[in-house]
């Protein structure tokens, strides 16, 4: 039976990568995330940029985040990797970004300086710019945050709600306010599976790792075609809740 790096690199995946992942971490019937993370590591190299969205939308009260301590609310394996040694964060009150390795703080550094949830700062938009892949693993297309930053291109009408006062302490302890704009999406519900008719055979992979399904994007394409998508349609990747 193929390891779990060998099974990593089978899906496309390749030294020097820039990686997003998204994970249902109990799919991949891999006892230890420690395993895992090592495993992706070692398929990525010492070039290589492991990133992990760290969303914290869900924390109490909304108005407050702390860098160093507010929980991601996407999982156990983003948890784990927030916490993990060597992590680095993204500043951002509801969507940011941990990572490790050769790009980190190219592409996390400058998130602090947007406004909304996936702006032209982010990691989610630098991927689309630096040969970035995103790998699905065991959730399916639909929970594909940088789909985000594609619908802030066109800022589509239920995107975008009230704007909202946030007190933010960042990674060095330093406390200030920042007004940032947050995301709507009452009345609709994300369709990003959808992705997988926007890309057919070209820009989308799949595999398995561990015992979980997984979709790997090339991200540069999905930018090209879900963008176009969008433009043609401001709705393709929602439908009107019932």
């Amino acid at each position: 039976m193929p390891t779990l790096v060998e099974q990593i690199r089978n899906t496309g995946i390749k030294s020097g990568d820039i990686l997003l992942v998204h994970s249902s971490f109990k799919s991949l019937g891999v006892p230890d995330p420690e395993e895992f993370i090592l495993a992706l590591l070692e398929a990525l190299g010492a070039d290589g940029t492991l990133l992990m969205p760290s969303l914290s939308y869900q924390q109490e009260p909304p108005p407050v985040h702390r860098t160093n301590t507010t929980p991601s609310c996407v999982g156990f394996l983003s948890e784990y990797f927030r916490k993990r040694a060597g992590t680095v964060r993204s500043l951002h009150p509801t969507h940011s970004v941990c990572g490790i390795g050769y790009q980190v703080h190219e592409l996390l550094d400058t998130h602090r300086n947007d406004s909304t949830p996936c702006g032209q700062h982010s990691p989610f938009n630098k991927l689309f710019y630096q040969g970035g892949k995103i790998l699905m693993i065991g959730c399916g297309l639909r929970p594909n945050t940088s789909m985000h930053a594609i619908e802030e291109y066109v800022q589509p009408s239920y995107l975008f709600g009230a704007p909202m006062d946030y007190l933010i302490t960042d990674a060095q302890g330093h406390t200030f306010n920042k007004t940032y704009l947050t995301h709507n999406f009452k009345g609709y519900v994300q369709r990003y599976d959808r992705v997988r008719d926007t890309l057919g055979d070209e820009g989308l992979q799949t595999g398995v790792i561990g015992q979980a399904p997984v979709h790997l994007l090339d991200c540069e394409i999905l930018f090209e075609k879900a963008l176009a998508a969008l433009r043609k349609n401001p709705l393709h990747y929602v439908d009107r809740e019932l």
